[in-house]
C-alpha cells in the first residue's frame, strides 16, 4: 500500500505542472478587448474652429483599417471609434464618458486638444482607463506619479524650448537673448523650457521678454521694445498669426537677429508665406518628423511607405499635410503598444508596455529619433533636430539634440 501511494505523486506532481503552465497561456482581457477584437476610442474637432485637425482622425481610422487588411494585431482586428467634440472641453468630457460607459474601448488614444484633455485627466485616472498619447504639447502628460493612465507623445512646448536654448548655447557664444511669447499656458511653458537650460545664467543670457494677449490685433509694439533691448537672437513662442507678424515687423525694423521659431508655427502657409519668404529667410526651429514635402526625402524607405499607404487607403488626400504623417505616426506607436501586449489586453498591462518602448522608430521620424519610455518617463520624444528655412522651404540644420534641463547636447 505504501509503495503504492508513493507511486501515485509523480502523476499528481505531473497534473499539477501541467495545471500551472495552463495558467500561463491564459489570455487576460480587461473590457474592449476580446479573442478577435480591440476596441480604441478618440476624440478629434471633426467641427468647430480646430476642424482642420479632424483629418488626423481620418489618417489613424484608416490605418488601423490597413492593419486589419494585413490580420490585425495579434489576430485580432481593431475596432477604432471616433468621436467629434467640436473642441469643447465640455463635450469633450461627455465624449470621453461615452466610449468609456457606453462602448465600453479598452483604452483612448490620442484624443486632441489641451483644454479637453485637462478637463478629463482625473477622471481617466479614477477609471483607471489610458488616456494615451495625448495630441498637446503640454507638459502636463508627463506625470506618472500622479496621473499613470496619462501619457503624451509628441515633445512638449518645454521640451522643444529646451533644445533652442541648448542650440544658443552652442552656436552663439555672445548671445543676447529677447523673448516674445503668449500670456498662457503654451507662452509660459516654452519659457520655462528654455530657462531650465540657461538656468543660472538666464538672468545674464535673457535682456529682454515681452508677453501679449491673444485679444491683441498685433504685436509690433513687443518687437520694436524687443529690438531696444540690443538683443542678437530672438525666440518667438507666437502662434501663426502673430509670430508672422514679428518676423515681418523685423525686416522692416532691418534688425538682424538670431530668430528662433516654435515648431507649433512652422508652418509655411500659416505663418512663413505671410511673413515673407525673403523675411523668413534663415529662421531657425526644431522638428523630430520628415517633411513628406521635401525633396531630402524623396527617396526614404519610411517616405515611401507613408506615400503607398496614403494611395491606397486616403486616395486623393494632400500628402503635404503635416497632419496625415502625424496620424499615421500615432496609430504605428499605438500598434508597437498593442503588439507587445501579447495576449495580455489589460489596462494595465497596455500602460506597462506603453511605458517600455525602448528605441521604437516609427516610418516617419527623422533619423536619429526615436520612441522611448519607462515608467518614470511619459515622455515618448524627447529629441529633435534643428530647421532652417531657406528657399521657400524648411532643411535640416545640424544634428539631433535631446531635450533636458542640462546644458550639454548631442
Amino acid at each position: 500500500m505504501n509503495i503504492g501511494r508513493f507511486s501515485f505523486l509523480p502523476v499528481v506532481t505531473a497534473l499539477m505542472l501541467l495545471a500551472s503552465s495552463g495558467a500561463y497561456a491564459q489570455k487576460h482581457y480587461d473590457s474592449g478587448a476580446s479573442d478577435t477584437e480591440i476596441k480604441i476610442g478618440n476624440i478629434m474637432p471633426y467641427s468647430g474652429p480646430a476642424s482642420s485637425w479632424g483629418i488626423i482622425g481620418k489618417v489613424e481610422d484608416a490605418y488601423f483599417k490597413m492593419i486589419n487588411d494585413q490580420g490585425g494585431i495579434n489576430g485580432r482586428k481593431v475596432k477604432f471609434i471616433s468621436y467629434d467634440d467640436a473642441y469643447s472641453p465640455a463635450k469633450h468630457v461627455e465624449q470621453v464618458r461615452k466610449l468609456i460607459e457606453s462602448d465600453e474601448v479598452l483604452l483612448v488614444f490620442n484624443p486632441l486638444g489641451s483644454a479637453g484633455n485637462a478637463a478629463a485627466q482625473k477622471y481617466y485616472n479614477t477609471k483607471k482607463v489610458p488616456q494615451l498619447f495625448v495630441a498637446s504639447g503640454s507638459s502636463k502628460w508627463n506625470d506618472p506619479k500622479k496621473f499613470p493612465w496619462t501619457m503624451g507623445f509628441q515633445p512638449s512646448y518645454r521640451s522643444v524650448a529646451q533644445t533652442f536654448a541648448k542650440y544658443i548655447l552652442q552656436s552663439k557664444s555672445d548671445a543676447k537673448v529677447a523673448i516674445l511669447y503668449a500670456n498662457d499656458d503654451f507662452g509660459k511653458d516654452h519659457v520655462a523650457g528654455i530657462k531650465d537650460v540657461f538656468a543660472d545664467k538666464a538672468s545674464s543670457l535673457i535682456v529682454a521678454e515681452e508677453s501679449y494677449d491673444s485679444t491683441e490685433p498685433t504685436i509690433e509694439s513687443h518687437v520694436v521694445k524687443l529690438k531696444a533691448s540690443g538683443a542678437n537672437v530672438f525666440i518667438n513662442f507666437s502662434t501663426p498669426k502673430f509670430a508672422a507678424q514679428a518676423i515681418k515687423k523685423i525686416a522692416e525694423l532691418n534688425w538682424k537677429p538670431m530668430q528662433i521659431l516654435t515648431d507649433a508655427s512652422i508652418s509655411v502657409g500659416a505663418t512663413m508665406k505671410p511673413a515673407g519668404f525673403e523675411a523668413s529667410e534663415g529662421v531657425l526651429s526644431a522638428q523630430y518628423v520628415k517633411d513628406v514635402s521635401s525633396p531630402e526625402w524623396s527617396d526614404d524607405e519610411g517616405i515611401k511607405k507613408f506615400r503607398t499607404f496614403l494611395d491606397k487607403y486616403m486616395p486623393g488626400a494632400d500628402v503635404a499635410d503635416g497632419h496625415l504623417l502625424y496620424g499615421y505616426t500615432l496609430a504605428q506607436t499605438m500598434v508597437q503598444v498593442l503588439k507587445q501586449c501579447g495576449d495580455e489586453l489589460t489596462r494595465d498591462n497596455v500602460m506597462k508596455q506603453a511605458a517600455n518602448l525602448k528605441d521604437f522608430a516609427p516610418d516617419t521620424l527623422i533619423s536619429g529619433i526615436k520612441v522611448n519610455t519607462s515608467p518614470d518617463d511619459y515622455a515618448p520624444i524627447k529629441q529633435l533636430n534643428m530647421l532652417q528655412f531657406r528657399g521657400g522651404k524648411w532643411e535640416l540644420h545640424g544634428g539631433v539634440i535631446t531635450a533636458g534641463s542640462s546644458a550639454a547636447a548631442e
